[in-house]
């Protein structure tokens, strides 16, 4: 139910640092909508909704909140917010 329908979204850039920091933790992650901009986070805090748009991130899969999508020409490691990784779960 997920769309992927729209175009542009195959033309945004991923920052290798991100397919990286994804395969670390074997993860999909979700952009979603924070009071400081868009964020990076794992689809275990920010489950996706079935309005958002999916993108292709090497083994995985970054679902776009529709608010974001437009706005959206690059996933950089800038928006991963900083938290301590053992904390959720990130222990590995």
């Amino acid at each position: 139910m997920y769309s992927q329908s729209r175009a542009d979204l195959h033309d945004i850039s991923i920052d290798p640092e991100v397919i990286e920091f994804m395969d670390k933790r074997d993860s999909d992650f979700r952009i979603c909508t924070s009071c400081g901009g868009p964020v990076l986070l794992p689809v275990r805090i920010k489950p996706p909704k079935k309005t958002d748009l999916l993108v292709k991130a090497g083994n995985h899969t970054i679902y776009v909140s529709i608010h974001q999508a437009r706005f959206l020409n690059a996933i950089q490691m800038e928006m991963v917010p900083f938290f301590d990784e053992d904390s959720y779960g990130y222990d590995r």
